[in-house]
């Protein structure tokens, strides 16, 4: 269940986490959702050898995404 939180950040802050969630493709709720989601994890962040970062970063790939037809494409692209 999704609910709604008000934050009150520094301008600047959010318009380099703006620019920063566009650039990973992930939006801005979810990029915060998941950077919470690490912090409040303290049994598993104890065990996980894996950084923050590469822990809010999971799930972002969506579980179709085919890497191999997207290369192709990439390579057809390219020397097309």
């Amino acid at each position: 269940m999704n609910t709604k939180l008000t934050l009150n950040l520094d301008k600047e802050i959010i318009e380099e986490a703006k620019t920063y969630a566009k650039s990973h493709r992930v939006s801005l709720s979810k990029l915060i959702e998941n950077y919470l989601n690490s912090l409040t994890r303290e049994s598993k962040k104890k065990e996980s050898s894996v950084s923050p970062l590469v822990e809010s970063l999971t799930g972002i790939i969506p579980n179709d995404y085919d890497e191999k037809n997207d290369y192709r494409n990439y390579i057809d692209q390219k020397y097309s």
